[in-house]
């Protein structure tokens, strides 16, 4: 599908041209322009000085502000507009991907293909990514337009025809996928539709030079409240906290808020509200006194802050907890396409992106990719310190046996990333299950000999203790059948299973959420066999 966007490139004082989809700057007196954010919360009056890398560059009393297009609205004669847009793939949806993680992907995509991709801001929020062959050199062989902007306008494009591909950093309502497969676009959950493309951790963050390193939920859920306002409160030092929060109605703020306060959010304006992560990451690194949360890409100079949930386990955001999805603001980043517009451009670019060849592309541009990890499991370990601690309270009986089998086995093993989840009662794999199968498997086909695998299952706290570890065993064996029967024997290695119950839980028992993310299988490989 080539998608038209009408746009005329004209200002008040001259007009700005976009030849081969290059914004030139205007050489016009600075005229007044106000920005607005597409839900009211960010308003900003001054004169416009340039746009550029897909930035408004406006002049302030405050002085020179660059400020993120996405999400945003320019009104004033000398706002820039544009002209026609013609793209063989069009792409909409979360800022976050859009902006994070699409264009390095897109000039992986043109490196697979021996092509060059040139990359050109069309309008704000917009890029046009235009590959041409021959390292260059060539013809033009696709030219992709993404649109970055929320993710509830991924469906809403999708359902409307005028998108190839939807990004979203949440997956699709039961609503959404509804009304598309009753439009023609198909089963919107099936894996030919619904790709998980990287993990992101949703990371609270506070200026490099604050000494506050650890806060609990109670204490983020005082801070985002406006219940606690000093540094002081949580070990800081005696300063007032400056929250800065995401614009209402996004997907980052409705997650994090989602698991601070649940549907009683409270009525609290913060001290400032960043357009996006980009804007947010400068304010953090700008202000000693600010918090706020961003996605795990958007770091960069700020301090990320360990959280301690609602039953004490402490979670550090880092790569590894990420991909187990055991860090306890991880969420997945999902490409969604129609069955019935889907070109042979926008299936070469979404089996780019699913392909192991992507991950090194994802990763260097901040993001979790879904590839494999291994960490030891030896001293030093927090959850064999938690598990130490827990066999404390048990005399030696049925549980704390259990426990010492599992302190055990940690010595001979460590521990691989690919997790594997089940829904409550079931040995069906979720979505992510099915695509960390395939990855496994091409890891496991190139082990060298002697390589012991250890499928380790593990439940939620719902049930008797007894009946959770034959459930545990039982989802343990039901992933290495699943295995064998996709992969066959692995001529380089050994395939055990274990099951441990509802001891270790990677999470708190007290939603279903943190019950979801108990219900899991562990792979394990042996230490005799390195990486």
């Amino acid at each position: 599908m080539a998608f038209n966007l009408k746009k005329q490139l004209k200002t008040s004082a001259a007009v700005m041209a976009l030849a081969t989809g290059l914004l030139l700057p205007s050489m016009s007196v600075a005229q007044e322009i106000t920005l607005r954010s597409t839900d009211g919360t960010i308003n900003v009056t001054g004169d416009f000085v340039d746009f550029r890398d897909d930035t408004y560059v406006v002049r302030t009393a405050l002085g020179e502000l660059r400020i993120a297009a996405s999400s945003m609205v320019c009104e004033g004669a000398a706002c820039p507009t544009f002209e026609d847009i013609t793209a063989d793939v069009t792409i909409v949806g979360s800022n976050t991907i859009g902006q994070g993680m699409m264009p390095l992907l897109m000039t992986g995509f043109a490196s697979a293909l021996d092509a060059d991709a040139e990359l050109t801001n069309a309008s704000a929020g917009e890029t046009v990514a235009k590959l041409i062959s021959d390292g260059g050199f060539g013809d033009e062989i696709g030219a992709y337009l993404v649109s970055s902007t929320d993710d509830n306008d991924a469906f809403e494009a999708l359902l409307a025809g005028e998108a190839n591909i939807g990004m979203s950093a949440r997956r699709i309502t039961v609503d959404e996928a509804r009304a598309l497969r009753d439009d023609g676009a198909g089963s919107m959950v099936s894996p030919n539709q619904e790709h998980i493309v990287a993990v992101d951790s949703m990371v609270v963050v506070t200026h490099a030079d604050n000494p506050v390193n650890q806060l609990d939920q109670d204490q983020l859920a005082g801070i985002f409240s406006g219940q606690i306002t000093n540094w002081s409160q949580v070990g800081g030092v005696d300063k007032p906290i400056n929250v800065i929060s995401q614009p209402s109605g996004s997907a980052s703020y409705e997650y994090f808020m989602d698991y601070l306060y649940g549907e009683e959010r409270p009525a609290f304006l913060p001290q400032g509200i960043a357009a996006d992560d980009q804007v947010l990451s400068n304010t953090i690194f700008q202000d000693r006194n600010a918090i706020g949360y961003l996605g795990y890409a958007f770091q960069r100079g700020a301090k990320p802050l360990t959280i301690v949930n609602e039953c004490g386990l402490a979670t550090t955001p880092d790569a590894f907890s990420a991909k187990t999805e055991e860090y306890t603001l991880s969420r997945r980043m999902y490409l969604y396409n129609r069955a019935d517009n889907l070109n042979a451009s926008t299936q070469q670019f979404i089996d780019f992106v699913m392909s192991n060849e992507a991950d090194a592309v994802i990763g260097k541009s901040g993001f979790i990719d879904l590839g494999i990890l291994r960490r030891s499991q030896a001293e030093g370990d927090a959850r064999r310190a938690n598990l130490v601690a827990e066999m404390s309270r048990f005399d030696i009986g049925f549980e704390g046996e259990i426990i010492g089998d599992m302190l055990s086995e940690m010595d001979e093993y460590d521990r691989l990333s690919t997790t594997f989840r089940f829904r409550t009662g079931s040995s069906r794999l979720d979505e992510r299950g099915r695509l960390d199968m395939q990855r496994l498997i091409a890891y496991l086909d190139r082990a060298p000999d002697g390589t012991e695998i250890r499928f380790v299952g593990f439940t939620d706290d719902v049930g008797a203790f007894d009946a959770n570890q034959r459930l545990a065993e039982q989802r343990a064996a039901a992933v290495m059948d699943e295995m064998r029967s996709i992969a066959g024997e692995l001529p380089n290695v050994t395939m055990t299973t274990a099951g441990y119950g509802e001891i270790a839980p990677s999470a708190c028992n007290v939603s279903e959420r943190g019950r979801g993310i108990n219900r899991r299988v562990e792979v394990w490989i042996s230490k005799s066999v390195e990486s």
